[in-house]
């Protein structure tokens, strides 16, 4: 069976060759390629398949470990930068050897300490791994292949005046709207969100609830379990406050009115003047 080619960047399914003093070689007919002894699992043995991500060193060399980085190639990621020198800046990625931002991949100057949401991909000209800020050329702006309602996977960035600036399912840029965000979110959280509409100008709106109809049971369910859990009561109905609401739920006014309009066609609450109660 022929061996897979090997791909810098990304974690490999490699065979164990032989071993040194210094480690393991592992690779194909082709490529041997050191992974130190520090990160060798117990008991590998020459002949043996082993996943290894793989690299260069600080003298361009490949090397192998066993270390899951915090980006791969061609993918997204959110980290802090370690520090700054004259060749850019250095961010942590979970590696030994910190990863590159050449000053011209930077789309505003980094800082040591702070976080940024960047790209990696393989340099052409220096067959180096390097990261990038400017991710609008990394991403799909004209051919938007999602629909309305549809869940996608997103990779939460820095927030704006208006909201987060989101990557959707590793392809498309995206916005979740600070007023319609009733969960505790922070940059560099992957989570699910649902497409609310992808506009005339390529923009793509999100919502971390269910869209429409999909919404309200599962808010009905959440709505349920809170009252379980409060003796089967809450002081919240139609015209309490909407930070009450959301403090208590993490929902917003529309979505709990939708809820409990379920709820009570359905007979399992009651509506009382200051609050609802479970039908017993």
């Amino acid at each position: 069976m022929a061996l897979p080619i090997i791909e810098i960047g990304k974690v490999n399914t490699l065979k164990v060759l032989k071993q040194t003093e210094q480690g393991l070689y592992v690779g194909d007919d082709v490529e041997e390629i050191l992974l130190p002894n520090k990160y060798i699992p117990e008991e590998a043995r020459a002949g043996d398949m082993l996943d290894v991500f793989i690299y260069t060193d600080s003298e361009d060399r490949l090397i192998a470990t066993t270390l899951t980085p915090k980006i791969q190639r061609d993918e997204f990621a959110y980290l802090k930068v370690k520090e700054t020198t004259r060749f850019g800046a250095f961010l942590d990625w979970g590696l030994e050897k910190d990863l590159l931002v050449p000053f011209k991949e930077q789309l505003d100057k980094m800082y040591a300490g702070e976080s940024y949401l960047v790209y990696m991909y393989l340099d052409d000209v220096t067959d180096r791994l390097v990261a990038s800020s400017h991710l609008n050329k990394f991403l799909e702006t004209e051919d938007i292949d999602l629909e309305e309602g549809e869940s996608v996977e997103i990779l939460i960035g820095e927030p704006t005046d208006i909201g987060y600036q989101c990557i959707v399912n590793d392809t498309y840029k995206g916005l979740v709207y600070k007023n319609e965000v009733f969960k505790a979110v922070q940059p560099g959280d992957r989570t699910m969100a649902y497409v609310k509409q992808v506009r005339p100008d390529k923009k793509i709106d999100l919502s971390l609830e269910p869209i429409g109809y999909e919404s309200i049971e599962p808010n009905a369910d959440k709505v349920m379990k809170q009252l379980r859990s409060n003796d089967g009561y809450l002081s919240l109905h139609d015209k309490s406050d909407p930070e009450a609401i959301k403090n208590s739920l993490q929902m917003s006014k529309k979505v709990f009115k939708k809820a409990i309009g379920a709820l009570y066609k359905k007979r399992l609450i009651e509506l009382e003047q200051d609050g609802i109660r479970l039908k017993k």
